[in-house]
Formats: structure tokens, C-alpha cells, sequence
């Protein structure tokens, strides 16, 4: 019964590829980018430092959203590729090559790891815009985050430490904290290369192995950072990537008996189910990063033209693919007029297109799939009876471009302020007093991030101590940092990314206690 919910729910978030059968597929390809350069794209899965076939010979599609072309194929991986994966994952670990090294050794080689990255820089990023669609200039921030992440977690490996505990002469009594084994993570679409560094960062610090999921619609630029994995000096089998879908490889690796826990990223309904399946198969932990419905709140004293490019960021960054954007707008009624208006035009002054085109702000979106999820929301909209400011139509007739969106006269009922859209579409509505806003807010199931816009340092912490989020931005948005944590309240997750909270995912606590004579 689980087995069969998994499957449906992960499928859900499938694309719709070509499949083939092929055993003549090269495990490296030549793939020009757009920018006149061209670079070697491993094509297999990634087990034990190498990257091998499937055991089927399957393989699938990779299309470029900007053009609605074939990039290449990948091999897809299947149930018997997890199970491989996972022997060797596990054997890793127990030999402690690992997991029992003095952890300078993992400070040096994730450290390592991540200047090869940066090496490289330039390539990661126009693979992961050619992949994923995202303008050029969000794909360089991308790598960024991602090698200061690598970097970040390198410096606590040497750090994962327990306490001495006071419990009397009698005995001595102390706590260490240990690596949990053979980790089963999955990774969405929207950011691959950073989601990829978030999961495996604080799993390869304190010691595990990783099995890893990319997401099927954006595989390219994990399998390509992986392979400097044995350069940077992690051992065969401590980073292990199988691609495949989520029906197949998502559903192995969240009921896969000899894996120890689980990082997810992605839609609710998905994290909803995956908990279940961990707990029908061994109890394994779980961490969740899921969805939102995030509120953006301005009020009558905020910087208005400050303010609406952090709208902007907020809601059109990434092509609105972003799980914690801030796609509800509340305006206080005082500036509302004032603020819609700016906001209308710095709306229709993004630069939506080509990707690696200079200024572009927004790109396209992943998928066929995810375009038509958004047009169709747009349509919701209209029907409830929002009124579209600006935007909610597809721009040309190849690639999955579509305009700025807003929508104003919307209700809380409508499904188009309750549900995630996950794309460039933002509702605004007007609010009176904090009391009226701090309901509105906190009216929904999610509690990823919120944004607050002011010049009062006292409404800003009030509001923020009254919001249900895991996260709240103040005069800012979409603003990460590796030593903050992130994660969400209520239906938006379980666990944190980022941050020290992030290694406690990947660690689990042992009590000694000796008696003494």
C-alpha cells in the first residue's frame, strides 16, 4: 500500500522524457554551449569514484527549456542500480575509510572538493543554466553559495564533538556524536547544483556515504562536480549519484531497507508520503525541505523603490521556481496605490529570455510540464475573478518563457493565493493593522519564509516574532547565507539546511557512562 503511494506521489513530480534502451551510449559526451564553449558531460551513473552504465542500458532524455531541444541522454538508473549503489556505500562505511578517519582528512578533501569546483566555475554555471533554464547571472550565485557551503561544512568537520557530563564521583559520563551510515538523498529541479551541495556537504562532514537522486529534469551539473569527488580525495563509494525518476529511484532509495536516513527536497505531498515510506520500511530519520506559500509584507513607512526590487528578487528570481518565494504581497493601504504601480512597472522592466543574454533577469521555466502548471493557475486566477495587472501570458512560440505576472482583487479563498504555484506569479492584496496582517499570514498550511518592509526596528521584530515561518527576511528577500539556517514550519518541513542545525541531520548522539571504583 505504501509502495504503491510512493510511486504515484513521486511520479507526480516526473517530466515526461523519451526513454530508449541503449547499451551504446558513451559515459562522456561532447556538449557545446551556448556561450562557443564546450565541455565533457559524463553521462553514467556515478558509483564508487566512476561513472558506469545502468545495469538495463536504459537512458533518457535531457532538454534544454530555453530551446525545447535535446541537450543529450543519461543513463537512467532502476532498483537494481539503488541496490549497487547501496552495497557500496555501505562498504565504505564500515570499513571506516571513511567515517572513522581523523576528520582534518574530511576537512581537506571536502575543502579540495570545492576549489575544483570553483576551478571550474564558469562551466558548472552554463551547464546549470543550460540544464535548468535560469538566467546566467543566477547560475554564477549559484556556485557561489554552493562552494562557500562546501567550504563552510569542510571547517566543521574537525568540530562534530559531544560533552562531559557532570553526573556525580561515581561515574563518568560522556557523549560523542557519530555518523548514522548510508544516507539516501533526493534533489529538485530548481536549484540542481546548489540542493546537490546542501545535501552532500554536512552528509560527507560527519562521516557518512551518500546515495543521491538527481532530479530528472536537471541531472547535468551533479554528475559533471561529482567526478572531481576522487581528485579532491573522497574515497570510492562515499558519493554515489544514481539518476533516474521518482517513481523509480526516489521510491528505492525512500523505502530502501539498509538506508539509514533520508534528505528530501521538493513538493509536500511528496515529503508527506516519503515520511510514511520511512516509517513502513526502518524507521529511517528524515529531513524534509518542502513547499510554501510565503508572505511579503509591506508596510506604510518601507522604502518603496528599495522595497520593489526586493519584490522583484523575491518573486521573479529563478523564474519564480523557488520554494520559499514570496508570492503572497500584502501592502498596507496607506502606500498601496503607490507601491502597486512601481511594482507594475519594474514588473514589465524584466528582461525575460535567453539565458546566457546579457541583463537577463528571468529565464525560462524547467519544464512543458511546469509552464503548463503555471498558464493553468493563470486561468484559475482569471476565473476566481483576480484581475491580472501585468503579465500571465507565454512569451514566443519555443522555450518556456513567460511574463512577469500579477495579480490584484484577489481573495483569500482563491486557490491561486492558497496553493504553490511555483512559477512568476505573485498576488497582491491590501491590510489595515498588524493584527489583520499577522492573521493573513499565518492563514495557510506552509511556514517556509516571509518577508517584512519597514523602517520601524520595533514593527519589524514584533511582526517577525508573530510569523510562522522558518525563516523571515526583514528589508530583504531571497537572501541566503551558508551560516544561517534554513527550513520550514508547519507542512513546509522537518529538519534544516545550512548552518550548524545542518550537521545535526547527519549525526546521531551516543551516551558512555562508566562506573568508576
Amino acid at each position: 500500500m505504501i509502495t504503491s503511494t510512493i510511486s504515484k506521489r513521486l511520479s507526480s513530480q516526473s517530466f515526461v522524457f523519451t526513454r530508449q534502451l541503449s547499451t551504446k551510449l558513451p559515459l562522456s559526451v561532447t556538449i557545446n554551449l551556448p556561450n562557443g564553449s564546450s565541455y565533457q558531460q559524463p553521462t553514467g551513473l556515478f558509483i564508487g569514484n566512476k561513472f558506469v552504465p545502468s545495469r538495463q542500458g536504459k537512458t533518457f532524455e535531457v532538454i534544454n527549456p530555453s530551446t525545447e531541444e535535446e541537450i543529450t541522454h543519461i543513463y537512467e538508473g532502476r532498483e537494481d542500480d539503488v541496490n549497487h549503489a547501496v552495497d557500496i556505500a555501505e562498504q565504505t562505511f564500515k570499513s571506516g575509510v571513511w567515517s572513522k578517519v581523523d576528520p582534518i582528512i574530511r576537512t581537506n578533501a571536502i575543502n579540495k572538493f570545492a576549489q575544483l569546483i570553483e576551478d571550474h566555475a564558469e562551466t558548472v554555471a552554463a551547464i546549470e543554466s543550460l540544464d535548468n533554464g535560469k538566467a546566467l547571472f543566477a547560475a554564477r550565485g549559484d556556485v557561489v553559495l554552493a562552494v562557500n557551503y562546501l567550504r563552510s561544512v569542510a571547517g566543521w568537520a574537525d568540530k562534530v564533538d559531544g560533552r562531559v557530563i557532570d553526573s556525580g564521583s561515581s561515574h563518568f559520563s560522556y557523549t560523542k556524536r557519530e555518523a548514522i551510515g548510508v544516507v539516501g538523498q533526493i534533489i529538485p529541479w530548481n536549484f540542481p547544483l546548489l540542493m546537490w551541495a546542501w545535501k552532500v556537504g554536512p552528509a560527507l562532514a560527519t562521516g557518512n556515504t551518500v546515495v543521491l537522486k538527481t532530479a530528472e529534469a536537471t541531472p547535468l551539473s551533479a554528475l559533471y562536480v561529482s567526478q572531481f569527488a576522487e581528485e579532491a580525495g573522497i574515497p570510492a563509494g562515499a558519493l554515489n549519484i544514481v539518476s533516474g525518476f521518482g517513481k523509480i529511484v526516489g521510491e528505492a532509495i525512500a523505502t530502501h531497507p539498509r538506508i539509514k536516513k533520508v534528505a528530501f527536497t521538493g513538493s509536500t505531498a511528496t515529503g508527506r508520503h516519503i515520511l510514511k515510506a520511512a516509517a513502513e520500511s526502518n524507521l529511517k530519520k528524515v529531513t524534509l525541505e518542502l513547499g510554501g506559500k510565503s508572505p511579503n509584507i509591506v508596510f506604510n513607512d518601507a522604502d518603496i523603490a528599495k522595497t520593489v526590487q526586493n519584490i522583484i528578487v523575491g518573486i521573479y528570481f529563478n523564474s519564480g521556481e523557488v520554494c520559499c518565494a514570496g508570492s503572497r504581497l500584502y501592502v498596507q493601504e496607506g502606500i498601496y496605490e503607490e507601491l502597486l504601480e512601481a511594482f507594475k512597472v519594474a514588473a514589465e522592466g524584466v528582461k525575460v529570455g535567453d539565458p546566457f543574454a546579457e541583463g537577463t533577469f528571468q529565464g525560462a521555466q524547467t519544464s512543458q510540464n511546469q509552464i503548463d502548471k503555471i498558464l493553468q493557475y493563470v486561468k484559475i486566477g482569471k476565473e476566481e475573478g483576480a484581475r491580472v495587472v501585468t503579465g500571465g501570458e507565454r512569451i514566443g512560440d519555443k522555450g518556456f518563457f513567460i511574463k512577469p505576472t500579477i495579480f490584484a482583487d484577489v481573495e483569500e479563498s482563491f486557490r491561486i493565493v492558497k496553493e504553490e504555484i511555483f512559477g512568476p506569479v505573485i498576488t497582491i492584496s491590501k491590510f489595515s493593522t498588524v493584527d489583520e496582517i499577522i492573521e493573513k499570514a499565518n492563514n495557510t498550511n506552509y511556514g517556509l519564509a516571509a518577508g517584512i518592509h519597514t523602517t520601524s526596528l520595533n514593527t519589524a521584530i514584533d511582526v517577525s516574532n508573530k510569523i510562522e515561518a522558518g525563516t523571515v527576511w526583514i528589508n530583504t528577500y531571497n537572501d541566503f547565507h551558508h551560516q544561517v539556517p534554513f527550513g520550514g514550519f508547519k507542512e513546509s518541513g522537518i529538519g534544516r539546511e545550512l548552518g550548524t542545525e545542518a550537521l545535526d541531520n547527519y549525526t546521531q548522539v551516543k551516551s558512555v557512562r562508566i562506573k568508576l571504583d
